[in-house]
């Protein structure tokens, strides 16, 4: 009992830490239409470091839980999206099959992938879609029009793909999709966090399977999902999503796509740093 009272006062930051990065998580999910994902893998990541967790799991263990949390997350923050009338849901009907085996791919790769893996996919990614938004122009547009129904199916299965080696709800990977082919910011915000919904669940699954049975774990974990992780983090990303969603309607275009675009950069700058 002493040893467990002289290690609560060092838990207090930490748990403060994580409240306030429930809240960015849920504004962030609301206002740019991802999982919140980008944010909640670093600062996991640094939180398990912390904490005395192995890098040999710390990495996959911080996106296994940073799906988790989106699962409540990106419900809230689609739903708000959704009574706007923005999503596009025959987009995402369609992409429900190829999205699931999407992340069914990515929950294998993380059973056996070495940590630097995750971040060199969470670093391309962030950072094509941060110079994408920020640089814009019509030379980053594919097309005006989304592709035909097997070049859709293409993208929603390295959505998923991508997605679930990330930790994220796929919002990002979506936003990028849908503006290359001319979708209005607005509308691809508010698909991505209808994307999340399809994303979260499957993923957090499999990443409980990937890390079964795997040493270095904490005790609260289930494969690479930290339930007390989850239990600090939830509560404020419900309470901050619908202020995000109010932000990202009364933004312009061009302020959502910049806003979006530094955030992306300074996400993929962290792990850079942290690969060199």
């Amino acid at each position: 009992m002493d040893v467990i009272l002289t290690e609560v006062p060092e838990l207090i930051p930490m748990l403060l830490a994580l409240l306030a990065a429930g809240a960015a998580i849920g504004f962030l999910a609301g206002l740019f239409g991802i999982g919140g994902g980008a944010i909640s893998v670093p600062v996991f990541y640094q939180v398990f470091g912390v904490i005395g967790i192995g890098d040999d799991v710390r990495m996959p263990l911080a996106v296994g839980t940073s799906l988790a949390v989106i699962i409540p997350t990106s419900f809230v923050s689609a739903r708000a999206h959704l009574r706007r009338g923005t999503v596009d849901t025959d987009l995402l009907r369609l992409w429900v099959v190829p999205v699931i085996l999407g992340v069914v791919l990515g929950a294998v790769v993380a059973r056996f992938a070495d940590p630097w893996v995750f971040k060199v996919v969470f670093v391309g990614v962030a950072g094509l879609n941060a110079a994408k938004l920020l640089l814009g122009g019509e030379g980053w547009r594919l097309k005006d029009g989304l592709p035909g129904k097997t070049a859709l199916r293409i993208y929603g299965g390295v959505t998923g793909l991508l997605s679930a080696l990330m930790g994220i709800g796929g919002g990002a990977i979506t936003n990028l999709i849908l503006t290359l082919h001319g979708v209005p910011i607005h509308r691809a915000v508010s698909t991505g966090a209808g994307m999340g919904v399809l994303i979260a669940l499957p993923a957090t699954l499999g990443y409980v399977f990937a890390g079964w049975g795997k040493d270095g774990l904490p005790l609260d974990a289930t494969g690479y999902v930290s339930w007390l992780t989850f239990l600090a983090t939830v509560p404020t990303t419900l309470i901050t999503a619908r202020s995000g969603v109010t932000l990202a309607h009364r933004l312009s275009r061009r302020s959502l796509e910049t806003a979006f675009g530094v955030f992306l950069l300074a996400v993929s700058a962290r792990f850079l740093l942290d690969l060199l």
